[in-house]
C-alpha cells in the first residue's frame, strides 16, 4: 500500500501552526480535550477552557482553505451533575471567525459510563463549519440506498417518473453508519457510530479513542485526493489514518508522545495493510433473542 505524505508531531498545536501556509488545509477535523479530568488534561473552569482555545481557533481558521472545512467533535463539560454542552460553548467564537454552519451532526453510541441521577449519555455532536460559501462537498461518495426506490411523482409533470436518484439518497437530516436501519423525518443529522471500547477492534490504551469511520465520512465528503486533513489533538492517530487509508495528505500534532509513538505504529500497520478497523458502514451486531444474556434473568421476574 502506497501511502500519502503525513506528519505527525509530538508538540502543541499552535506553534505547528504557525508553520502551515494560509489557506492550504482543506479539512481540519478532531476531537479536542473536553475538560473533563481525564489524565492527559487539566481541568479548569468553563470559561477559562474556551479562552485560552482561542489562539488556536483563530490558526486554525488561518490555515483552512476557502473551499474547506472544519469539523469540531465535543461532548459535554460536567460539573457537580451539571452538563455544560461545549459545542453551544464554541459556536459563537467560530462564527466571529466568520465560518458558516452547515450541520450540527449527532453521534450516537450505544455503551459508555451509566448515570445514577441523569439519564446516561449516549451522543455527542460534531459541529461542521466551512470558510466559505464555496466548499467541497462530495455528496455521491456518501450516498445511501434509498429507503424506498421505487417511489414515483404521483402528480404534477413528473407523475409516474421515479422520484429517487440511481445513485442512492441524500442522507438528509438522518445519517446512520448501518443502511438497513435509515429512517426520515427526524430533526438532527444522526451518525449510529460505536465507540471504541474494550471490544472495538481498533482499542488501544487511548481513554476516548475516534473510531476511524466517523473521520472517514467527513474526509470522503469534504475532501479529494490529495488534499490536506489536520486533526490538531490527533490522540493515537485515527483522523489520520482516516485520511491516509483514502489517499489524502495527513498532519497531526498531540501533546502525549505515548500516544504518537502508538499512532505511529498504527500508521505503520496501514501502509503494510496489517491495520485492523472497523469497516465503514457494517452494521451494528445485534444479539440474537435467543441469546441467553439477551433474555430478561430470572430473577428479575416478579418485576413485571
Amino acid at each position: 500500500m502506497e501511502l500519502l505524505e503525513f506528519q505527525y508531531e509530538c508538540q502543541d498545536a499552535l506553534e505547528f501552526c504557525k508553520d502551515i501556509a494560509s489557506g492550504s488545509v482543506k479539512l481540519i477535523v478532531t476531537s479536542p480535550p473536553y475538560n473533563i479530568g481525564k489524565a492527559y488534561e487539566n481541568r479548569t473552569s468553563i470559561e477559562e477552557y474556551i479562552c485560552n482555545m482561542q489562539p488556536m481557533l483563530k490558526e486554525f481558521s488561518r490555515i483552512l482553505a476557502e473551499d474547506g472545512s472544519l469539523c469540531w467533535q465535543t461532548g459535554n463539560f460536567v460539573e457537580n451533575g451539571e452538563i455544560f454542552p461545549l459545542d453551544i460553548y464554541f459556536y459563537p467564537y467560530f462564527k466571529k471567525l466568520g465560518l458558516h454552519l452547515r450541520n450540527r451532526i449527532i453521534w450516537h453510541f450505544g455503551h459508555g459510563l451509566h448515570c445514577t441521577k441523569r439519564f446516561s449519555g449516549r451522543y455527542e455532536t460534531i459541529l461542521w463549519f466551512t470558510k466559505s460559501n464555496n466548499y467541497t462537498f462530495n455528496l455521491d461518495d456518501v450516498r445511501v440506498p434509498s429507503k424506498y426506490p421505487g417511489k414515483r411523482h404521483f402528480k404534477g409533470v413528473n407523475k409516474g417518473k421515479l422520484s429517487g436518484n440511481p445513485r442512492g439518497k441524500n442522507p438528509e437530516d438522518v445519517w446512520e453508519i448501518t443502511l438497513d436501519r435509515l429512517i426520515d423525518d427526524w430533526d438532527a443529522l444522526i451518525w449510529e457510530i460505536p465507540n471504541v471500547k474494550n471490544n472495538h477492534p481498533e482499542k488501544t490504551e487511548h481513554p476516548c479513542q475516534f473510531p476511524v469511520e466517523l473521520v472517514e465520512r467527513c474526509v470522503l465528503a469534504l475532501t479529494n485526493e490529495n488534499d490536506i486533513v489536520y486533526d490538531p489533538f490527533a490522540g493515537v492517530g485515527s483522523s489520520l489514518l482516516a485520511a491516509l487509508k483514502n489517499k489524502r495528505r495527513a498532519y497531526g500534532t498531540e501533546w502525549e508522545e505515548k500516544y504518537v509513538e502508538i499512532g505511529l505504529a498504527r500508521i505503520e500497520k496501514l501502509r503494510r495493510g496489517e491495520l485492523n478497523t472497523r469497516p465503514i458502514y457494517q452494521t451494528i451486531w445485534k444479539p440474537s433473542p435467543t441469546d441467553k444474556i439477551a433474555q430478561k434473568p430470572a430473577e428479575w421476574s416478579d418485576l413485571g
